[in-house]
């Protein structure tokens, strides 16, 4: 009988997990809206001012192809993980001294885990996972 709440419990708290998921990429679609004036993510996305986002978790810095960047950010060594993303975003110009990204950064924990959950959702070719 424990066995069986136990497993319940746990179905119950990951169904929630999977809704919450979808709510904070939804909301990460709002706080993109601010991003839309540099970057495009999805299956037509092109670099702009800044570069396409699609994939961007797990992929090197200064490495979409076409796309100018600063000598700081080719260079910088960098893998984009969710941890590496939080830092930059919070204050791009302290991860990267040298880039060119202008923005000032985004201090709201719960719209930088909006931001990441939505940017989660493409992969490198810009569909949806």
């Amino acid at each position: 009988m424990r066995g069986m709440v136990a497993v319940t419990l746990m179905a119950l708290a990951s169904a929630g997990v999977s809704q919450a998921q979808a709510q904070d990429a939804a909301a990460g679609e709002k706080v993109f809206a601010v991003c839309k004036a540099c970057h495009q993510i999805g299956e037509n996305a092109k670099n702009s001012v800044g570069p396409e986002l699609n994939g961007l978790i797990g992929r090197h810095s200064g490495s979409v192809a076409g796309y100018s960047y600063s000598a700081a950010n080719k260079n910088s060594g960098l893998t984009w993980d969710e941890a590496t993303f939080r830092e930059y975003i919070q204050n791009p110009k302290a991860k990267i001294p040298g880039t060119k990204m202008v923005y000032a950064g985004l201090k709201d924990e719960k719209k930088i885990n909006d931001l990441i959950a939505f940017l989660k959702q493409f992969d490198a070719s810009g569909k949806k996972k």
